[in-house]
């Protein structure tokens, strides 16, 4: 029997919770049922609750379990409306908020990382939090020389939950790595753990933070706020108005989700040329629209270092799937470490499986949405279609791991602002080995 810290035994305990009280709702629900109440009544009723009790449990986890939550919640564009509808709201939730800590341990961890008399370098600061992530806080404030900035407070013994659930979840990794025979799962959970521990130092996305402001200074499209100080667990950066993307997703009219879905995927695959990083968050709590009609993008702790730009390879395999060429698809991706020595498999009926990534590059503008994005996930998880096995034999190189998340998530966030954005254009220019030398 493995042994657990306290507070990892306690997080575990409440995921638990989540289909036991499940079941105590259900039989709540039959006794409804036999009282009167109609079955689609209940119905309603029994998911609404459980989805509130999701981002309850979710939210009050915080780490690796908030992470998890906020990543479910870009991906309920997959889900079928019936399932999807309860959940929607909650989940999205998770995206930018969740329950805060009180102001005095707030006040405590200000205290210790900016010094005893940190009040003295804010001429006013407010202690309800304007939003809240996985790791941390942030509180509006005004800084001393009267700059609006925004103060993100890192939730004491994140380090030591996320270390935890990260733990929790490797073990799970390596429990169903069997299960799928062409995945190498050992280094890809390396890889993924230590890129999220990364999140943790708010010195090193201070400095990731930092190169993204000074590349995109004075960009008429991009904003991002320079950092004013920062700490290990403390960072004081410039406030930026605007209105979040889990906003326009909620109620954005056609016209506001064309435009920031052309922003987001434009940032996210330009920032490796531009930058040399890949903003490797892509939940819509990291972006907003400003009043001006700019693109800002925050949060800046997990990025994927691309001093040369985006792998080469990427786009020239896309461009390949792309013309139909299956076999060369095939020797490219076992080149790339996707596809294992030992593993087979039928090249025609891996481009299929490939679809949702090749598709959207097809076509001058492409019209993200629930129903195709559904569609794409449906077919790849049903056990009896034949693209369910090729998902199976695939790997996932560790360096591609990062790519491979803003890749997918992107892509959920498309289909949740079921935004029409130029995407060949995007791809052309931004991704190398697309267009042919």
């Amino acid at each position: 029997m493995v042994d657990l810290p306290k507070g990892a035994l306690r997080r575990t305990v409440r995921v638990a919770s989540l289909p036991a009280s499940y079941a105590g709702r259900t039989a709540l629900g039959f006794g409804k049922r036999v009282g009167g109440k109609s079955a689609e009544a209940v119905s309603a009723e029994l998911q609404l609750r459980t989805a509130e009790q999701l981002f309850k449990v979710l939210g009050e986890l915080k780490g690796g379990a908030m992470k998890f939550g906020q990543a479910l919640s870009i991906f309920e564009a997959a889900m079928p409306e019936e399932f999807a509808a309860p959940y929607r709201a909650t989940l999205t939730k998770l995206q930018d908020s969740a329950p805060p800590m009180e102001a005095k341990r707030m006040h405590a961890i200000l205290a210790d990382e900016l010094g005893d008399d940190w009040r003295r370098r804010f001429k006013h600061f407010d202690d309800t939090p304007a939003a809240a992530a996985s790791i941390g806080q942030v509180h509006k404030a005004t800084w001393h020389d009267g700059r609006v900035v925004a103060v993100k407070v890192q939730y004491p013994g994140a380090d030591k939950a996320l270390t935890a659930d990260l733990n929790q979840m490797a073990r799970l990794g390596k429990m169903t790595a069997s299960w799928i025979p062409g995945m190498d799962i050992k280094p890809l959970i390396e890889e993924l753990k230590a890129r999220m521990l990364e999140e943790l130092d708010y010195l090193t996305e201070a400095d990731n933070q930092r190169a993204f402001a000074n590349e995109y200074e004075g960009d008429p499209d991009v904003v991002v706020p320079h950092v004013v100080v920062s700490s290990p667990h403390v960072l004081v950066s410039e406030w930026v108005d605007g209105t979040p993307l889990s906003r326009i997703i909620a109620d954005g009219t056609q016209e506001e989700r064309d435009f920031a879905g052309t922003q987001y995927i434009r940032f996210l695959l330009s920032s490796p040329e531009r930058v040399g990083l890949l903003h490797a968050d892509p939940h819509p709590g990291n972006f907003r629209v400003t009043p001006d009609g700019r693109f800002c993008a925050l949060d800046f702790g997990a990025v994927s270092h691309m001093p040369e730009g985006l792998p080469r390879p990427l786009g020239t395999l896309l461009r390949v799937a792309l013309n139909g060429d299956a076999d060369t698809v095939v020797e490219g991706l076992r080149d790339e470490g996707f596809i294992k020595p030992n593993i087979t498999l039928d090249p025609e009926q891996l481009l299929s499986y490939l679809d949702p990534f090749v598709e959207p590059s097809e076509h001058e503008e492409f019209t993200f949405n629930r129903e195709w994005m559904r569609s794409q996930f449906n077919r790849v998880n049903d056990f009896r279609d034949p693209d369910f096995t090729i998902g199976l034999k695939l790997n996932l190189p560790p360096e591609y791991a990062l790519i491979h998340r803003v890749w997918l998530g992107g892509i959920g966030v498309l289909c949740q602002l079921g935004a029409t954005v130029p995407m060949r254009g995007e791809i052309e220019r931004w991704v190398p080995g697309f267009l042919p030398d």
